[in-house]
């Protein structure tokens, strides 16, 4: 018996190894799949407009709403390692936002922040939901800020993970490079990938080929679209930053930052201090960009706690 076993499990790790070389793509989907099981996610869609939006929900259905929305050339999946620790409480939406993910990729569409808005304004009408907290991270945050500036009767509370949309007063690596004409966030080779890595990061995320590989060559393929994307955000936040429209912001805000982040510096962190009423910020040492994937328990930690706070605050 311990042998047939043996046998079986034996077969099943060739199978497993000879899928995922054979169809790398698909064993990425797979992994995916698990890995939002794991997390207590659901992988969901819902049409207006005519088109299909996909996202993942988490949480009690009669749980507060949570909106958690990625960076440029992000997905969905960038939150979940963070998520997991908010959905026993929170009733957590994590859309793919237009463009990105399992979205269509129409280069004739709107990706100005203004659209994104109000896409966004579409997405929860869709679904349902009146009045919600949300959170952004990097693109996702200067989202944040615009639909709360424009539609601030539906937002409960927001989380900005080292925002755009803000100017601080030290210039960051990646705007310095964008006003030479220098696009960092965007690659055309196997390299460049690797770079992108290490400059989102404080410490380079070990990602195994299976998963480097596909994103990389998704990177590549998408280039001119994600750049059609990338250089009239960067125009607006350069030409028009949200600056001296913060203090405008009622509902409560948490700032959480990383030090180390080079694409967006840390000083925005005092001029969202400075101007937003109310507002709770914490900066993470030894931390890039994506502190929900450089530091998933320690800021979920920090965002669960200020949730609670709103919640004894408004009981």
């Amino acid at each position: 018996m311990i042998s047939k076993i043996l046998i079986v499990a034996a077969a099943f790790v060739v199978v497993v190894i000879v899928f995922r070389f054979a169809y790398p793509r698909r064993f990425l989907r797979l992994v995916l799949l698990a890995l939002r099981r794991i997390a207590g996610f659901r992988t969901r869609s819902v049409v207006f407009n005519g088109t299909r939006w996909s996202y993942l929900e988490g949480g009690p259905e009669s749980g507060e709403v949570l909106v958690l929305l990625h960076g440029f050339s992000g997905d969905k999946d960038n939150w979940l390692l963070y998520a997991r620790y908010l959905r026993k409480d929170y009733r957590v939406i994590i859309p793919d936002l237009p463009g990105f993910g399992d979205n269509a990729r129409d280069p004739d569409a709107d990706y100005h922040m203004d659209a994104q808005a109000r896409w966004l304004l579409a997405f929860v009408d869709a679904m349902g939901i009146e009045k919600f907290h949300v959170g952004g991270n990097s693109m996702g945050g200067y989202i944040t800020l615009k639909f709360t500036l424009a539609y601030a009767e539906r937002i409960l509370s927001l989380a900005l993970l080292d925002s755009a949309g803000v100017l601080g007063k030290t210039k960051s690596e990646l705007q310095l490079a964008t006003e030479k004409g220098e696009s960092l966030l965007t690659v055309s080779s196997p390299e460049e990938f690797d770079r992108l890595l290490r400059f989102i990061v404080y410490r380079p995320l070990p990602l195994p080929g299976f998963i480097k590989k596909p994103y990389c060559e998704d990177l590549i393929a998408n280039r001119p679209f994600l750049e059609s994307i990338f250089w009239p955000m960067a125009e607006e936040m350069q030409d028009r930053p949200l600056n001296d429209q913060l203090q405008k912001i009622a509902a409560p805000a948490l700032v959480i930052w990383g030090r180390q982040d080079r694409l967006i510096d840390v000083s925005c962190v005092d001029v969202l201090k400075a101007q937003i009423p109310n507002n709770h910020c914490v900066v993470f040492e030894e931390t890039g960009h994506v502190p929900m994937l450089e530091r998933p328990a320690e800021s979920a930690a920090v965002h669960a706690e200020f949730l609670n706070n709103y919640r004894a605050a408004t009981l």
